[in-house]
């Protein structure tokens, strides 16, 4: 840990976003208790659980196209600052969610916010590299993932228990005043990065960047390389496990927490242990690694105890891969397109985790059972893990360090 702390105190702009990061973060996990806790207490079909889940990366999809656009022609932190007023306000107005007649409001904020949050993120991912450099990118990379599983764990696990003692409404409530805490943080944030902006119109700007990314094929291969962590794309299944199997054994709030926030510890600790090992090479372990530890879990699924070790392990391996994956992006694109292109490697993202979504529901619906799903997302690592020798074999990859 004391190369992101070093990180942090000689880069004071990134210790205030890492900040805002995990405040932000926090909240959006702690309410997603309170959402899927909701839906199981209405009782509702699985189909509805993962489209809930597929509507969560869904949001991200669609505006993709033009969020990178819109990054490169507005100032990040005016950027930023209006997406956390939007989240603001979708969390807070979640509490007018009450049965199933309110389903479709549900929908629309889930939505609304969950596109914000995406957009917020691609900004911010799309400024690190303005300000960070080499292995500082990387360290920034890792850092950030660290952020996102601390503010999963602790978010999953204490909203976990807020719902379970005081319900979804205060849940909600409390998760709005978070995101405000992140806006006046922000808002006192100074973020000086050479920004021109573009006189070129939206629509030629994703022209332009259609027209980079013919030329440079590496880039298409990358950004398909990190969809593939999109399958970890697991609150549908976890939803699922917990009315399946643990509904006897522990409230449902509880369950989700937990199960939610033993991965998280995992994702914690994984770039602490693995990091400074991983490299282009290595990164094909990674891949198997998750594999085996998703076929681990299918195997102890049914016992909720085992399940919650077999969580931490399959944690370990997922945030190498997004990190490494995120940076080699980074590391292999021209700075002019870094907003448009970690856009449309946020969408292949998103799409990826919004398919897997939808599968896990689709085929529970099909009476496959949870195992057997379970079994093939991690078969789709080992997929991962052999098109990422083919990338390194045909194309000149650079390595991040």
């Amino acid at each position: 840990m004391n190369k992101y702390m070093k990180l942090l105190n000689s880069e004071p702009v990134l210790k205030r976003l890492s900040i805002v990061q995990l405040i932000a973060y926090f909240g959006a996990w702690f309410s997603n208790v309170a959402i899927y806790t909701l839906l199981l207490d209405m009782k509702v079909s699985v189909e509805v659980i993962a489209f809930v889940a597929m509507l969560h990366f869904l949001a991200g999809v669609i505006q993709a196209p033009f969020s990178g656009a819109i990054i490169d022609s507005v100032k990040p932190k005016k950027l930023l600052l209006i997406l956390i007023t939007f989240e603001i306000v979708a969390t807070f107005c979640l509490i007018f969610v009450n049965d199933l007649q309110d389903l479709n409001l549900l929908y629309l904020l889930i939505f609304i916010k969950m596109a914000a949050a995406s957009f917020y993120f691609t900004t911010e991912m799309s400024l690190l590299p303005k300000i960070l450099h080499g292995t500082k990118l990387q360290d920034a990379n890792e850092l950030h993932s660290i952020i996102w599983s601390l503010s999963y764990t602790f978010g999953m696990a204490l909203g976990g228990f807020v719902v379970y003692y005081v319900g979804v409404k205060i849940a909600f409530i409390l998760d709005a005043c978070m995101f405000v805490i992140g806006f006046i943080l922000l808002y006192r944030l100074e973020i000086e990065v050479e920004f021109e902006k573009s006189k070129e119109n939206l629509l030629e700007m994703m022209r332009d960047t259609f027209r980079y990314l013919k030329q440079t094929p590496h880039a298409i291969h990358l950004m398909l390389l990190h969809a593939f962590v999109g399958l970890t794309a697991f609150d549908a299944l976890v939803a699922l496990m917990v009315d399946k199997y643990y509904a006897s054994v522990i409230a449902t709030s509880l369950a989700l927490g937990l199960l939610h926030a033993s991965r998280a510890i995992g994702l914690v600790i994984g770039p602490i242990i693995l990091g400074k090992f991983t490299n282009n090479r290595g990164l094909i372990y990674v891949f198997i690694a998750q594999a085996m530890a998703v076929w681990l879990w299918a195997y102890v699924m049914k016992n909720f105890y085992l399940s919650l070790v077999a969580s931490v392990i399959v944690g370990l391996f997922t945030t190498t891969l997004w990190s490494y994956t995120y940076t080699l992006l980074q590391k292999n694109i021209d700075k002019k397109y870094y907003g448009r292109i970690v856009a449309y490697n946020d969408m292949l993202f998103l799409s990826s985790a919004a398919f897997t979504s939808f599968m896990i529901g689709y085929l529970a619906s099909l009476d496959f059972s949870l195992p057997i799903i379970t079994f093939i997302i991690g078969f789709g690592f080992l997929i991962g893990g052999l098109y990422f020798i083919w990338i390194i074999k045909t194309k000149n990859i650079k390595e991040v360090g």
